[in-house]
């Protein structure tokens, strides 16, 4: 019995993913349960198992592309066949895809590595010189191979293609034109040319599914709410007292302690007495919902992307928890360890920017949230304490929010009392 498993729904509202490594082979015998494939969506990457024990008949997709919910991951046969039949068969199957039948499978998206029969796209057909009245030889390419090429001015006939049956790739066009100086076919002027002759002027990389998420939610944020940022910056030489106090400590106990575990609790205690900026619009249904559990989304820069895993309930944990918990889902996000369970629910995102650089920013709101809180880079600067100007450090902070919910005026005392947390975290525990 043939059974074809297609890329389930793993929630979230994702729609598609893209293929990171394959578990399994044709041919290969598998049991229930068992990884098939390491999928990267535009939230988390996550193993696909199998729903079915047998053998492997067919794989559906090579590594970096993209396959869509629905769509065939793999053909598995539950019995009444061996190893080496399956791959006859799986060999069978894809002859029939080259000659362009309709199979299930047969992805909707085309990547750098998708192959298409020989077309005139992006040249012309010359007669063969030797042989006259007969046209010459179509090269088999990539349909993003053929874009560069026509791009470039290049005749793809010309170059050699080392893809799967000679088929002409991204690299065999960067190649050609770096060891032929190929010039465009538009005229150019001298500077022009030497430039092309250093190698290509441009260079193609497909969008990755987070990047092309992120593009998504941030056209949607902008679209659905009425953006609107305060900028203020608070004097934290007591924070940075007690931080270095508490650095070894902590360290010793394997968690490393930075400055944000102060500012995620002073955040969480300060959303208690500002509801409307751990809320969510709710047009649908003509009302507003306040949320009264503070789960924290952190922004961490990855290879791949941003993404945004969450710390629940923020205001019940201790700092040293908070710095564990800050710890664990950078290094989960890095290492592309997240799970969906990691990224659901946030009430509330916090964008930690001057890390890298940088004092001030406009963060763009984590929609469907309210509220967003940017953190800049600590400066050094002369500040009045009491009647005297003294060298203080001050810490920069961008608030974010959904003007349609939140009038100005909350936000800044919202701000105002963050900032006194942090000019004074002893503070946090006088509540």
């Amino acid at each position: 019995m043939r059974y074809i498993f297609n890329f389930p729904d793993i929630g979230e509202g994702l729609d598609e993913g893209t293929i990171a490594e394959w578990y399994v082979q044709k041919g290969q015998k598998i049991e229930s349960g068992q990884p098939l494939v390491n999928m990267e969506t535009d939230k988390v990457v996550t193993d696909i198992p199998s729903p079915k024990s047998g053998v492997i008949v067919a794989t559906y997709g090579k590594v970096g592309e993209t396959i869509h919910v629905g769509s065939p991951l793999v053909e598995i046969e539950m019995e009444g066949i061996d190893g080496a039949a399956a791959v006859a068969e799986a060999s069978t199957t894809e002859a029939v895809a080259e000659e362009g039948a309709g199979v299930v499978g047969t992805l909707e998206v085309a990547g750098n590595n998708a192959y298409l029969p020989s077309s005139n796209e992006g040249l012309e057909g010359k007669p063969d010189s030797h042989h006259e009245g007969r046209q010459a030889k179509k090269s088999l390419a990539t349909p993003v191979a053929r874009a560069m090429a026509k791009d470039l001015g290049v005749d793809i006939n010309k170059v050699t293609g080392t893809g799967p049956a000679g088929r002409v790739t991204t690299n065999d066009i960067q190649t050609y034109v770096q060891k032929a100086k190929v010039p465009s076919t538009n005229a150019v002027s001298p500077n022009a040319a030497s430039q092309m002759d250093a190698g290509p002027r441009v260079e193609y990389e497909p969008l990755s599914t987070i990047r092309k998420t992120i593009a998504k939610n941030m056209i949607q944020s902008k679209h659905n709410a009425a953006h609107m940022t305060v900028f203020d910056e608070v004097e934290v030489a007591e924070l940075i007292r007690i931080r270095e106090k508490y650095k070894k400590p902590f360290g010793d106990k394997g968690v490393k302690l930075s400055y944000l575990p102060f500012v995620l609790k002073g955040l969480a205690v300060a959303l208690k007495h500002h509801k409307s900026l751990n809320s969510q619009l709710d047009l649908d249904n003509n009302r507003t919902i306040y949320k009264k559990y503070y789960n924290i989304g952190i922004a961490v820069d990855t290879e791949d992307g941003l993404v945004v895993p969450v710390i629940r309930d923020v205001d019940k944990l201790s700092v040293f928890e908070i710095a564990q918990k800050i710890n664990e889902i950078s290094d989960k996000a890095r290492n592309k360890k997240l799970s969906i369970d990691d990224m659901k629910d946030g009430t509330f995102t916090v964008t930690n920017y001057g890390s890298i650089g940088g004092q001030f920013a406009v963060p763009v709101i984590n929609y469907p949230q309210a509220a967003i809180l940017g953190i800049g880079r600590m400066v050094e600067k002369p500040v009045i304490k009491g009647d005297q100007i003294a060298k203080g450090t001050v810490l920069p902070l961008s608030l974010s929010v959904d003007h349609r919910i939140i009038d100005g005026g909350e936000v800044a005392r919202c701000l105002n009392r963050l900032m006194g947390y942090l000019a004074d975290p002893v503070s946090l525990i006088m509540e």
